[in-house]
């Protein structure tokens, strides 16, 4: 069994703040590159946030400032704190693992969870 499952979504103002999480299961998270990863209906699956296995960063322009990725290896579980949410934020949010990807890409990741919804609106 190798499983990611995201957790945390729902529906919250503009303002709000929400914390999602990514369980793993069948492999050590702290080995590989992590991601989070979002889809708003009729539009591409777009980076969001990624982390590398020694800890280097990378935010969207569109985040940063008010999203915070993370990780707590012991649990084997991501973490993506989310503030300050706009409804532009309001999409299906996924977590990804894959090795050494270079870049924050969906096509550099192999392992995806099964998404939780966001929704930003008042």
């Amino acid at each position: 069994q190798v499983q990611l499952v995201e957790s945390g979504g729902g529906l919250v103002q503009p303002g709000g703040s929400l914390r999602l999480s990514c369980a793993a299961s069948g492999f050590t998270l702290d080995y590989y590159d992590i991601g989070w990863f979002r889809q708003a209906p009729g539009k591409e699956r777009e980076g969001v946030s990624c982390m590398t296995s020694d800890g280097s960063t990378y935010y969207a322009d569109s985040v940063k400032g008010r999203f915070t990725i993370s990780r707590d290896n012991a649990k084997n579980t991501v973490y993506l704190q989310m503030n300050s949410l706009k409804p532009e934020d309001t999409a299906v949010y996924y977590c990804a693992t894959g090795k050494r990807v270079g870049i924050c890409m969906a096509s550099s990741f192999g392992s995806w969870g099964q998404g939780t919804q966001v929704t930003v609106s008042s």
